[in-house]
This record gives structure tokens, C-alpha cells and sequence, in this order.
């Protein structure tokens, strides 16, 4: 099991999600943060006073996935992410030495795989 992480531009983040949906890639984080990679300092003029600008806006994913589905993974987000410009971003895997589905208490491989949803009967969504 890895878990892959990728720091892509915010205008990106659509192709990305539109290009691990297409890659059959479900069950992922995201988040908005604040960094600093090999894009050139932005200067900007705030109030009359010239401003450097030394952090960016980007958009982090954080996908657990099974060992086979990593390449694929990869793949989808270089897809979605590529500009071919400097500050395009990072992809990251990582090996993941445990993980439990909450809901079923599977464990591991089983935990990271997509399972259907049970049929509701009651609350939210039942009819």
C-alpha cells in the first residue's frame, strides 16, 4: 500500500479530480495550502508598497491506494497537473504500513479498496 501525495496548481485541481475519476481512482483528500518550490519569486504592488511574494497557493492531494493502482495514480495526476511550466508541482509516494476502514474495521489492502456502498433504509437519502 502507498500513499500517493501531489502538490499541483490550483487551477488544476479539476483536470486532476476529472483525471483520477476517469483512472478509476476513488477515496481521496484535498486540501488548499500555502509553499515554495523552483517558480521564481512573484513581486506585487499591495497599497503603493512593493511586496515579495515567497509562498504560492497550491492544492494538495493525499490518495491511499493498494500497490497496483500506484502507477495508475501517478499517471491520472501527471494527466490532470501538467502545464508544462516550472511550478507545475510534486507527486510523492510513500509506503503505508497500516490502515483500517473505520465503518468495517477491514484492515490494509481491504481498507483501500473501493467497496459499494450499503442500501439505506433509513436518515439521510432513504425514501
Amino acid at each position: 500500500m502507498k500513499l500517493v501525495i501531489a502538490i499541483v496548481r490550483p487551477e488544476r485541481a479539476n483536470d486532476v479530480l476529472e483525471a483520477l475519476y476517469r483512472a478509476s481512482v476513488r477515496g481521496l483528500s484535498m486540501s488548499r495550502i500555502q509553499g515554495h518550490g523552483g517558480e521564481l519569486d512573484r513581486v506585487e504592488t499591495y497599497r503603493g508598497t512593493t511586496v515579495k511574494m515567497g509562498l504560492s497557493e497550491k492544492v494538495r492531494f493525499e490518495i491511499a491506494v493498494s500497490d497496483h493502482f500506484v502507477e495508475r495514480t501517478v499517471q491520472a495526476i501527471r494527466q490532470g497537473a501538467r502545464t508544462g511550466q516550472v511550478g507545475d508541482g510534486k507527486i510523492f509516494v510513500v509506503p503505508l504500513d497500516k490502515v483500517i476502514r473505520i465503518r468495517t474495521g477491514e484492515e490494509d489492502t481491504d481498507a483501500v479498496t473501493p467497496r459499494p456502498q450499503p442500501e439505506q433504509t433509513e436518515g439521510w437519502g432513504a425514501e
